[in-house]
């Protein structure tokens, strides 16, 4: 075989295989089995190729929905959706089945939910299958009674879905939220703990009338408490605490006034020390005095000596009376 034989059966492989390739005739055979003389031609799968569309995804979504009962859906009601960076797939499995399950559900409602970020193949399996929510997710709701006792609760929220507010609608940490703080508005509004215990479904009540599925994506259809503790008396610690707290401030106005108390106590001994050393300065100006008075004639020796004899006089009867106030003493015994 010549060289320019083998170029020339090159070129025809390599035109075979990129006509095979933008030409998927294969697809083509699959739609006009699976849908007669149907809407995909062989220009359109070109088409697709050209626009870096995978034709084996929009082939068989399009064989699905018509098969499913969805003739109205093209497939340039696909591409565009693909192009704009849907998923394919999944609309088509959430269209088949809200059509088999009578759900109300249009492509653009569809296309609009994939497209948010949603997953719209789980929220139409949710609307026919409800789940069921843990709230909280893990451990215990805590929730005091009016009469202090804490009860520790844990429901389980069963929701679907609510397609026509998947849009925007809020998702599960605002369900389990609202729910927590229905729970715990309930326990706390009930007069005694033993009320809640005995009818737990007044709490579901109450919690389901608040209407807390407003602004979601689900619709709630129950709730049930499945499980309901007591735990601390809540009410006796906080007592406890504020005459703990109580006592203290008792302590420190006491210790205040004790500290007011010493120091007025020193402050006085300070006045009377003051005072004494006064009257010592007064005691020592009277020898002073009395010799001024020698030197200047207004008294004499015999003043003196009567003033001495006061004195003398004045001590006698000091003593006289200490020892009437100590009482005679008792004869010693010589016995």
């Amino acid at each position: 075989m010549t060289i320019p034989s083998i170029i020339m059966l090159s070129l025809i492989l390599f035109f075979v295989v990129m006509l095979f390739y933008f030409v998927p005739f294969g697809l083509w055979i699959q739609s006009i089995m699976s849908l007669g003389l149907g809407p995909i031609s062989i220009i359109d799968l070109i088409r697709m190729r050209l626009r870096k569309i995978p034709p084996r995804l929009i082939v068989d979504g399009v064989i699905n929905l018509h098969k499913a009962g969805l003739p109205s859906i093209s497939t340039d009601m696909l591409e565009t959706h693909f192009l704009a960076g849907g998923k394919v797939q999944n609309i088509v499995i959430a269209l088949i089945a809200a059509a088999k399950a009578n759900i109300t559900l249009t492509f653009e409602t569809t296309t609009a939910i994939d497209l948010a970020g949603r997953d719209v193949q789980s929220a139409v399996a949710t609307s026919v299958y409800p789940k069921v929510i843990d709230a909280p997710t893990e451990g215990f709701l805590s929730a005091v009674s009016q009469d202090g006792i804490e009860l520790k609760a844990r429901a389980r929220v069963t929701v679907r879905t609510n397609l026509a507010g998947l849009i925007g609608g809020a998702t599960d940490e605002t369900i389990i939220a609202r729910v927590g703080e229905g729970i715990v508005s309930a326990i706390g509004s009930s007069v005694n703990y033993s009320a809640v215990l005995e009818n737990p479904d007044n709490i579901s009540k109450a919690v389901l009338e608040k209407g807390l599925d407003a602004g979601t994506a689900y619709e709630i259809l129950s709730i049930d408490i499945a499980d309901l503790d007591v735990g601390k008396n809540i009410g006796a610690s906080l007592q406890a605490d504020q005459a703990e707290a109580d006592l203290r401030v008792a302590q420190a106005r006491a210790e205040t006034r004790r500290a007011m108390a010493v120091a007025e106590e020193q402050e006085m001994k300070a006045r009377t020390q003051e005072m004494q050393a006064k009257v010592v300065e007064a005691e020592a100006e009277v020898p002073k005095a009395m010799a001024q008075a020698f030197r200047d004639g207004n008294m004499g020796i015999f003043d003196y000596y009567n003033m001495q004899n006061i004195k003398s006089d004045t001590s006698m009867r000091e003593s006289i009376a200490d020892m009437g106030e100590e009482g005679p003493k008792a004869p010693e015994d010589n016995n």
